[in-house]
C-alpha cells in the first residue's frame, strides 16, 4: 500500500515540525550551554548573555529545519550538531559528564 501525496506532503510537514519543536530546542540548550562555558566574562553574565541568544538561535533553527530539503536532512542535522555540542559540553563543564 502507498500513500497518496496528499498524506506524504502532511507526514513531511509533522515530521519537519517535531524536528523544528524538540530538535531545535535541544540544539539551541546545548549550544546555550556551550557559549555560557566558553564566553570570556563572568560567569552570569555569560549565562544571561548566552540566554538572550537563545531566542535567536530557536528561532533560526525553526526556520532552517523548513527550509532544507527533507525532514530527514533536517533530523540527521540536529542529531549531529546536537552529538558535537554534547561532546564538547562534556569536555568542557567542571566534572565533565565523562
Amino acid at each position: 500500500m502507498t500513500l497518496s501525496d496528499d498524506a506524504r506532503y502532511r507526514w513531511q510537514v509533522l515530521f519537519r515540525v517535531l524536528a523544528a519543536i524538540f530538535g531545535g530546542y535541544l540544539f539551541t540548550s546545548l549550544l546555550t550551554v556551550f557559549l555560557a562555558l566558553v564566553w570570556p566574562m563572568p560567569q552570569a553574565e555569560a549565562v544571561v548573555a548566552a540566554s538572550l541568544l537563545s531566542f535567536a538561535v530557536y528561532t533560526a533553527a525553526i526556520i532552517w529545519v523548513f527550509s532544507v530539503r527533507s525532514a530527514t536532512r533536517a533530523w540527521v542535522g540536529l542529531a549531529l550538531s546536537c552529538a558535537a555540542l554534547a561532546l564538547m559540553n562534556a569536555v568542557m563543564l567542571p566534572g565533565g559528564w565523562l
